[in-house]
């Protein structure tokens, strides 16, 4: 059996909760379906110990009465892509099953809103500071002989912001301290923060700079990343990663908690035009 991603735990909640929504049991869908769909098959989509074809996903739809409209594309694209082949699985010797549920998300939502305490976001960085990052937080002998692949993967994951019909909106808050960073190599640094100054130009993406000397915040627990799917705000997922290991959150009270937190520290960070005005100064000195 193979491990439940994000995606499919994000299909198998909003399953289960359109069936509990209308008082069905597992027992009463399966007598609907004219047992097409076992009590045993939906148990488990529902708790993502399946993965789900489109096919079961289009008639439990039609049998929950969502014939029409965003919920149910969205739903079938949760079934459909995640049967997609994606770029990234041809790094699959380089990447753990939950990088790669992060970059198969990143190709799905709609926006990333994320604040970074101490380094420069994935998806704003050059390949050198990128380089530089993954070596220093590298923990086993295994990552450091990866680098050079993952350096690859972290590239491909910006077409994101340029590639698509609808770029991915991104809006970050990045600590003042991250951008004072000292790289091995002489001028890595420099180019970062042209970069942020380029890419914060394009009217996707929004860059804030959380000033040093700032009150305590909510930002002080941690960095974070929420992903948001559109409308369905049911379905964003917040990703939070550590040394060793990385952590989803899915339950939308505990999105909330990290919205709100996202929208506090906005307000108490630069505006965006004061904030390249600030990593334009520091710049001068990199």
């Amino acid at each position: 059996m193979s491990t439940p991603t994000v995606r499919r735990r994000r299909l198998g909640a909003k399953l289960r909760a359109l069936r509990d929504t209308l008082g069905l049991t597992l027992e009463d869908v399966a007598e609907k379906s004219a047992g097409k769909i076992t009590v045993a098959k939906l148990s488990r989509l529902e708790t993502a110990r399946s993965a789900a074809k489109s096919g079961d996903v289009e008639m439990l739809l039609g049998l929950y009465g969502v014939d029409a409209g965003e919920l149910r594309a969205a739903l079938l694209a949760l079934a459909t892509e995640g049967a997609r082949r994606g770029w990234w699985q041809s790094y699959r010797d380089v990447l753990s099953p939950v990088h790669e549920d992060l970059i198969s998300l990143e190709a799905d939502a709609t926006s990333v809103r994320s604040w970074q305490m101490g380094a420069i976001p994935g998806l704003l960085q050059t390949a050198d500071y990128a380089r530089e990052i993954i070596a220093s937080t590298a923990m086993s002998a295994a990552v450091v002989e990866r680098v050079d692949a993952l350096v690859e993967v972290r590239l491909a994951r910006q077409a994101v912001l340029t590639s698509r019909e609808r770029p991915l909106d991104l809006q970050v808050i990045i600590a003042e301290s991250a951008l004072h960073t000292r790289c091995m190599s002489e001028g890595v640094m420099h180019d970062q923060l042209t970069r942020l100054l380029t890419l914060g130009r394009r009217p996707n993406i929004n860059i804030h700079v959380m000033p040093a000397g700032s009150p305590l915040h909510a930002g002080q627990m941690g960095s974070f990343w929420i992903l948001g799917f559109d409308d369905h705000s049911d379905l964003d997922v917040v990703h939070i990663e550590s040394l060793t290991s990385a952590l989803y959150i899915e339950d939308g009270e505990q999105v909330g908690v990290y919205q709100g937190a996202f929208e506090r520290l906005r307000a108490a960070a630069l505006p965006v035009e004061e904030s390249a005005d600030r990593i334009a100064e520091i710049r001068k000195t990199a």
